[in-house]
Order: structure tokens, then sequence, then C-alpha cells
């Protein structure tokens, strides 16, 4: 499946804004299932210092500085991605998770080092016997790896309510919990910080969904706007993609642009300046399938 993507944020401050520097991580991903044929990114006003590169996790970040006096700042990327279709695993067929926990126990295996580094806490997540025990629930002894995170997956989306207006980026996991309710981001950090308290690697991952769905199928919760959801590591299939808020595995629907410990590591806009007072964020997206 082949993706127009239009991604754009706007900032309108209340005070003039005398110098701001800024990241975007707006720029898709290419894997072996999603190949990024085109991007473009937009600044207004024009940065007078801008720089692409690319960050410890493999996601391309915009480092830009605007050093004149603006009170509007929009930020317009424009991609062209081609997502391949796949055959999803076969959860039982998955090894049992306590297998798999422990390939993350010392001494670690040459082959998980990679993955080690999401079993541990990270600047928004903390492990904790409280999550431990949710989780415990999915992974009855001898569960397969894949089946229990499928359960976890569901139970998410059975018990949490989906509330755009309940939490905000900087809302802790804690208040979720109690609230029992959030958002596709709130969602896929407990899932994350759940299988780490079990002693599993998860990351999180951002993109985009599908705007319009296709005829005779639901609208997934989460267009319109950056999207969020979480991926487990599997010895021998890799990291499997889940998505909480709308309780299914991701396929040819969901565009990868970013992978981290946390949201903090894939904020697609973030930054400081000088000046502006409030301000408010208009956020638009539309990911439209093309020929």
């Amino acid at each position: 499946m082949n993706y127009s993507i239009r991604h754009r944020t706007t900032y309108d401050y209340d005070e003039p804004v005398t110098v701001s520097h800024h990241a975007a991580r707006v720029e898709p991903r290419s894997s072996p299932i999603q190949r990024r044929a085109a991007f473009d990114l937009r600044i207004a006003p024009t940065p007078a210092l801008r720089k692409m590169r690319t960050d410890y996790f493999g996601n391309r970040v915009c480092f830009f500085s605007i050093q004149e006096i603006h009170q509007c700042l929009e930020i317009t990327s424009e991609s062209v991605v081609a997502v391949t279709h796949f055959t999803r695993p076969v959860a039982s067929l998955s090894p049992q998770w306590e297998k798999v926990a422990g390939l993350f126990r010392d001494p670690v295996s040459p082959e998980v080092v990679e993955p080690y580094q999401f079993c541990f806490d990270s600047p928004l997540l903390a492990n904790s016997p409280e999550l431990a025990d949710y989780a415990r629930a999915s992974f009855p002894k001898d569960t397969p790896l894949l089946v229990g995170v499928l359960d976890l997956n569901g139970r998410i989306f059975s018990d949490f309510k989906y509330d755009p207006v309940a939490t905000a980026v900087t809302t802790p996991l804690e208040v979720v919990v109690e609230q029992r309710r959030g958002v596709c981001q709130d969602f896929a950090h407990l899932a994350i910080a759940c299988l780490r308290s079990l002693g599993l690697a998860a990351r999180y991952v951002s993109g985009y969904l599908r705007t319009r769905p296709v005829a005779g199928k639901e609208r997934l919760v989460g267009a319109d706007a950056s999207h969020a959801w979480f991926a487990v590591f599997c010895p021998d299939l890799g990291w499997v993609d889940f998505d909480p808020t709308n309780n299914l595995l991701p396929s040819e629907d969901h565009i990868t642009v970013a992978y981290g410990r946390d949201y903090s590591d894939v904020s697609p806009l973030c930054g400081i300046i000088t000046g502006g007072g409030k301000h408010e964020v208009t956020v638009a997206v539309e990911v439209t399938p093309i020929a």
C-alpha cells in the first residue's frame, strides 16, 4: 500500500518569540516492510540554522533554529511511503514468556544485547510490582509470549477508556492507571511498563494511521494525528508491534515514524523558546492511499 502523508503543526504565540531551537522527528523510517520514497520538510519562518542527522535509535531528526522575531511557527512535512503486506506471526508458536524473560537475565546472551536496553526504566516509565501484577494475569505459567501480549493488549483496550481530554503529554502513568482513561500514548506506555516489569523488552513506536478506512471497516482511533503503539521483542521473530488503542496488531494501515524507550525519545516536535507567553498548538495529519 502506497501513502501520501501530510503532517502540519502550527504554534500561535500570544507574544513575540525572539529565538527558538527545535528538533523534529517526522520523517518516516525505512525498514524491510516500509519504504520511504519521498520526504520534504517546510518550516516558516525560515530557520537560520538547519541540520538533519540520525539519532541513537536510527530515527531521522531535523534540528533547526529560528533567530528572527515571530508569533507563529508552522512545520509541514510531506512524505510518500510504501508499506508492504506481511504475514502476522502465529502467536501460539512463539516461545514461552518465561524463557524469553530469562534471556535478559545476567549473563545476557550476545544476540539480545540490542533489545536488552528496552528492559529498563526510561525517562517517563518505571517498572513496578503493581504493574507486574496487572500484567501477570495475561501470562500464566508456560504461556507463549505473543499469546500473553495479545491478551494484555486486549485487556488494556477493555479496561481503559480512550479520552482525548483526560491526560496531557506530561501526565504520569500512575494517574492514567488510577483514572483508567487516556490516549494512545498512555496506553502504549502502560503496556511497555507492564512488560518491562515482567523482565521483557518493549519499546515505544510513533507513527500514523490511515485516515480513511477501507470500505466496510471502522475508522481506527488515532487517525488525523500522530499515533502511538508498542513493540515487544520475540526471539526468532524480532520486534512484533501491538496497538492497544485499537486492540489489534498493526498492519498496512500503520506507518512507522520513530521508536525509542518512551515518548520522550520520539516526540514529533520539541524545543525551547525565548518569549512567546502562552501558545496554542494545532496539529493536522492526512494519510491518503495513492496509486
